[in-house]
């Protein structure tokens, strides 16, 4: 059985756009043939698919780094290169995308097929043929290929389950998937048997199914991380309704009330208040001699909170009130989905996951030596990466650009005489006034 992965860190690169070309026509019968540079073609992006048949992260386990292909340097004869395939990567239905460092979310792939691009691929270079005018009719100007979007990201999977089982250690969790639905759950005599989330369908006599989730047992503490923690509410968060099973075996040495009240206050306590949502109490293995007498304790003590909800006394071995608890579940299910579906016809505006990194300014100046200086900046850098310096017409553009920009201005300002070293990324060049 495949390790069970719900959580890892991943690096995506998305491939540099062509470099355009700087050519010129040499045509036997045309006299003025002029530039003739193609555009490169555009780089490969990074694009998540979710994935029905997976149920795990772990193909992200061992490969941890992921590069699309760079797009085709343009040709000559005005040939454009060639664009570059897009990078599929298939992930988990559920898993949840953000940004490593800033916690941004980029996208919750909760459909079948959905698509999201992580990384977008840099643009082609523009070829000579775009840079000749009046002035300069023959350019030896070409852009170089822009660089693709770089991203550290954070992948965690959140079980999708209409209902998720919910419970102490041993208090029949496992042994009620495994009757109800088709799973093989691990089923042993001793605490925490789930380790992992194991998912199953429910199919009811009258056509209606749901999913149904074994998520690991609770114990006090878990929402602080004690035992398993976090790991387990993680994949609470996308049920629609909870079964919370208490135990009533009256050899197990355990409070049912007080089993009650511990799971409530860690559902209460997680990020996002699980206590919100629909909830049937489940008294489980009723099979079991003296279970009466337990559960004639747990009505009384749920009584005396205040909680007047229904009990569904059920047992796995016997299958003793496991139809009536899966028609009210299922029933509970369809009325959550129906809310839903309102709230998303109410909302006049689709929510995008598009990620956008904080506003930065293009540039900033500083002085490391008595005679050097680092210009450093995303958005300058990137200009200067994107210029073609092979040429001296490049050159010239790269000289008016920073000028424009207010760079020569902030140079000075900072002390920069004739002859001082300035580095911009990875070109270096000697101010002059």
């Amino acid at each position: 059985m495949p390790t069970f992965v719900d959580q890892t860190k991943i690096e995506v690169q998305a491939g540099k756009g062509g470099d355009g070309m700087v050519a010129f026509r040499h045509e036997k019968y045309v006299p003025n043939g002029g530039p003739a540079g193609g555009d490169g073609g555009r780089g490969g992006s990074i694009i998540f698919v979710a994935d029905a048949g997976l149920r795990t992260l772990m193909d992200f386990r061992y490969r941890r780094k992921f590069k699309a292909q760079s797009g085709e340097n343009g040709r000559i004869k005005s040939q454009y290169g060639k664009a570059a395939k897009d990078l599929y990567l298939k992930v988990p239905v559920g898993t949840v995308v953000s940004d490593f460092f800033t916690g941004e979310v980029l996208g919750d792939m909760t459909e079948k097929g959905q698509e999201l691009v992580v990384a977008k691929g840099g643009r082609g270079g523009r070829g000579n043929i775009h840079f000749a005018n009046s002035v300069n009719t023959a350019p030896e100007i070409a852009e170089n290929g822009e660089p693709g979007e770089f991203r550290t990201l954070k992948l965690e999977l959140k079980v999708l389950a209409d209902v998720g089982l919910v419970g102490f250690p041993s208090v029949g969790k496992s042994t009620l998937l495994s009757v109800v639905t088709k799973a093989k759950p691990k089923i042993a005599a001793y605490e925490f048997t789930t380790l992992t989330p194991n998912l199953g369908m429910v199919v009811l006599k009258d056509g209606r199914d749901f999913s149904m989730a074994d998520l690991p047992g609770l114990i006090e503490g878990a929402s602080q991380g004690v035992g398993l923690g976090i790991q387990f509410l993680r994949h609470v968060e996308r049920t629609k309704v909870i079964l919370h099973l208490i135990s009533m075996d009256p050899n197990n040495g355990r409070d049912p009330v007080e089993d009650y009240k511990i799971i409530k206050h860690e559902l209460a306590n997680y990020t996002a208040d699980l206590t919100k949502k629909k909830e049937i109490i489940v008294a489980s293995q009723m099979d079991i001699p003296g279970s009466d007498e337990k559960l004639a304790k747990l009505k009384a003590g749920l009584a005396e909170l205040g909680i007047d909800e229904p009990i569904f006394e059920i047992s796995s071995v016997t299958h003793q009130g496991l139809e009536p608890l899966m028609v009210k579940a299922c029933d509970l299910v369809a009325e959550v989905e129906a809310s839903q579906e309102v709230a998303e016809e109410a909302q006049t505006e689709t929510k995008n996951y598009e990620f956008k990194p904080e506003e930065e300014p293009i540039f900033t100046v500083e002085r490391v030596g008595e005679h050097e200086f680092v210009v450093s900046g995303q958005k300058i850098e990137r200009i200067v990466q994107m210029i073609n310096l092979d040429h001296h017409d490049g050159i010239m553009l790269l000289a008016r650009k920073l000028k424009n920009l207010g760079v020569d201005d902030a140079l000075r300002a900072k002390g920069a005489v004739d002859g001082d070293d300035v580095t911009i990324g990875n070109f270096s060049f000697e101010f002059v006034q």
